[in-house]
Parts: C-alpha cells; sequence; structure tokens
C-alpha cells in the first residue's frame, strides 16, 4: 500500500461547484492538489488532519481573469522598470479579491517594450507568497486594426506583410514559446491570416480575434484556421449587420462546436446588459468574464496610465484623457460575476463558470484550472450565497490579510 504524505484538509458542510452544479459533498485536498477521498479512505487508511466548517456555502473554484492591463497603481505595459514589483502587488492584490490565476495583459506596445517585459509576465505558481497564479502573458496588439484601435497608439500598430518574421521581430517567438498564454489579432490585417496556423504550430499560444473590422468571411477563415478566442466582445470590432456580422457572427454559427470563446466585460458600461444577455444565450458555453481593468482598479478616481497614454477614471468610468474613447475598466472579477446574473438572470452556476471553467477551457488547462476535479490545483474561494468572497485558498493554503505581503506602496 503506498503511503500518502502530507496532511489531509477536509471542507465540508458546504455545496461544491463540479460536473456543472451545485452539490452538496466534501471537498478533499493535500499537497496543494484536489485529492481522491475514495483513495485516501480505502487505500492509505487516512482521515482529514484538518477540517474546515463552510456553514453552508458554496466552494468554487478561484476566479481566473485572461484579460487585465493593471491594478493597484501599477500597468504591465508602462511600468517597465519596476515590473517584478508591479506584478508582484498586483498579483498579491488579485489573490485577495479571489481572483486566483490571471493572464497579464499588455497593449500594443513598441518591440523593446514586450522583449523586456513579457519574461516577468510568464507561468509562474500561485501562492501566499506570489500571490495569484500567473498563466502567461495576453498580449495585445500590435497587429490590430487601425479603424478599431480603440485605446491603442496608432504609433506602435504593424501589418505581419512578411508573416511570422514580423512576430519574430515584434516580440520575439521564444518569447511567445515561454511567457505568452495568448496574442489578440485583427485577421484582415495584412499577412495575419497566412501566419496563423504557422503561429500556432510553432509557439503553442492561443490566437483571439480582436481590435479588428474584419467581415465575417475573413472572422470564419481565422477561426478554421486556429483562431480560438474573441477579445472583449463587441468593443473594438466590426458592428453587428445583418448581411455582415464580422467577428460577432461567429457566435452563430449552426455548429455549436463551431462557436469560439469570447472575453466579455460585465461592468455595465463596455456592454449594454441587453447585448450581454444576446451574447451568452447565443453561446452558453464560450463565455469567459474578463475584467480588462486597468491600472486605476481598486483605488480613487483621477488620472492614470494605460501604457504610454492618459487615461481620466471617473464615477466608474475609464477614458483616454480628453476623448469618449474607452480605456479598460476598473471593475473586479468577483463584482463581473455578480452582474452578470444580473444582466441575464443565468443560474450561480453559471455565472461562476464563466469565471473558472470557461478561461480554463479556452487556455487548454481545464484539467489544474478551473475547475475541482481530482488532481486539479486547490485554488478555492469560499462564497456566501449573494457570491461574496468569504475565505480564499491557493495552492491549498488559505490567503488572508496577514500573510499576504505587498509591498509598501500598496
Amino acid at each position: 500500500m503506498t503511503q500518502v504524505d502530507g496532511p489531509i484538509t477536509q471542507f465540508y458542510n458546504c455545496r461544491i461547484l463540479k460536473d456543472h452544479k451545485l452539490t452538496d459533498d466534501y471537498l478533499y485536498v493535500q499537497g496543494g492538489k484536489i485529492i481522491d477521498p475514495e483513495k485516501m479512505f480505502w487505500d492509505a487508511k487516512r482521515k482529514p488532519d484538518v477540517r474546515i466548517d463552510c456553514k453552508g456555502c458554496i466552494v468554487s473554484p478561484g476566479y481566473i481573469d485572461v484579460q487585465i492591463n493593471g491594478a493597484y497603481g501599477y500597468d504591465f505595459s508602462n511600468d517597465t522598470d519596476i515590473i517584478d514589483e508591479a506584478v508582484s502587488n498586483i498579483s498579491k492584490g488579485l489573490l485577495l479579491q479571489g481572483c486566483t490565476s490571471y493572464c497579464p495583459t499588455t497593449v500594443s506596445s513598441r518591440p523593446e517594450v514586450y522583449k523586456k517585459v513579457l519574461k516577468h509576465l510568464g507561468p509562474r505558481d500561485g501562492s501566499v507568497e506570489n500571490g495569484a497564479a500567473i498563466l502567461g502573458a495576453h498580449i495585445e496588439g500590435p497587429f490590430i486594426s487601425p479603424q478599431k484601435k480603440g485605446a491603442h497608439e496608432l504609433e506602435t500598430l504593424r501589418t505581419a506583410k512578411n508573416r511570422i518574421s514580423d512576430f519574430d521581430e515584434c516580440y520575439g517567438l521564444d518569447n511567445l514559446r515561454k511567457y505568452v498564454a495568448y496574442v489578440t489579432m485583427a485577421p484582415e490585417v495584412e499577412g495575419i491570416l497566412d501566419t496563423i496556423p504557422r503561429l500556432i504550430e510553432s509557439t503553442g499560444i492561443n490566437i483571439s480575434l480582436g481590435h479588428s473590422n474584419a467581415t465575417s468571411a475573413e472572422a470564419s477563415q481565422a477561426f478554421k484556421s486556429g483562431a480560438n478566442m474573441i477579445t472583449h466582445l463587441f468593443n473594438a470590432m466590426h458592428a453587428f449587420h445583418q448581411r455582415d456580422p464580422g467577428i460577432i457572427g461567429l457566435l452563430g454559427a449552426a455548429d455549436s462546436g463551431s462557436r469560439p470563446f469570447y472575453g466579455i466585460i460585465c461592468d455595465g458600461i463596455h456592454v449594454h446588459p441587453h447585448s450581454v444577455m444576446i451574447a451568452y444565450y447565443a453561446h452558453p458555453e464560450g463565455a469567459c468574464l474578463v475584467t480588462d481593468a486597468m491600472s486605476a482598479q481598486c483605488l480613487p478616481d483621477g488620472f492614470y496610465k494605460l501604457g504610454e497614454m492618459d487615461v481620466d477614471v471617473n464615477d466608474g468610468h475609464v477614458y483616454i484623457k480628453g476623448t469618449d474613447t474607452i480605456a479598460g475598466s476598473i471593475i473586479t472579477m468577483a463584482e463581473c460575476v455578480r452582474k452578470f446574473i444580473k444582466f441575464t438572470g443565468a443560474s450561480k452556476v453559471e455565472g461562476l463558470e464563466n469565471a473558472t471553467l470557461h478561461p480554463a477551457q479556452m487556455l487548454g488547462i481545464a484539467n489544474k484550472k478551473g475547475n475541482l476535479v481530482h488532481g486539479a490545483d486547490a485554488d478555492i474561494i469560499i462564497l456566501d450565497n449573494n457570491l461574496h468572497v468569504q475565505r480564499i485558498f491557493i495552492a491549498g493554503v488559505e490567503a488572508t490579510a496577514e500573510n499576504v505581503h505587498f509591498n509598501e506602496k500598496i
């Protein structure tokens, strides 16, 4: 008989989010992983060493945010000289919000910025020392449409007329392999459609469509070539039209298996609640809640940076200074989940899976993140019936304000 090492923690008196439902059950954790209780009882002849009474609350995987530009006064694209400090404090802040994994996002930048910051944004484990786990960077641009640039600097945008060599020159292909989870690009930009298959094959990254004026035909070709995601649906893209719905039309594919995942910002500003409902009921299995938060998340109103641009934050709205161009959000993932349910009337299970399971599936890591299956990482949040976070566990260890230590700036 194999001896099982390490203390075992049992979560009891709880409703566990698993197999697309909330079930009254127990959850067992050992060595930072979810474990099979049958093996514990019958093979190892063990009982739990620690029992945690969840008091009837919901036990969910920790939230996953696959698009966040910054928080707590830091910006991943702008704070290149203090990038380690930025990553450390954002990761710890997100963890204490209940977001246990994320993709740090960079806006369109110059090649020297990518080559400086990407190595700091690559995958790393979550812990009370590190904060939330990093799943790899999300690079948003600069291979995007000038007509749909949104809050991206026009001077940084570029084409891929030299195909994959332009990506190598911009980011460094080795950086993509080591540090990047996915890249947002516009399929109609010169060279992109021809390059997507080779880029995926040579680097293993995921491709998302966004900041794009693509037609439905161009969007469909990109999806067939390997793209699997739409970045912040409805924002910075070809508006829906009945004769050519553009990228948005991918949600209406006759075969649901041919529909991509899509990020959606549920702050009530970026997307009208009716549009959220239309998207969700078109393709519920593809919804991935994202914050698209910038450096002012969890800070007072005022002027902040998004990349090299000045932005004005006022009463939940974020605009490029002196314009009416939206430049990210300040919402948290916990708020996104609650607002999504309010906007759509969806169940708690549906709302939670949009912030846990679906983002993990999009990245191809649902065996270890966004899930409470045996063998998955024990990144767990305990929520009350109104979906407010009560307790947070990262790799099986509880994270609190007492054991998660910030840099003095926070």
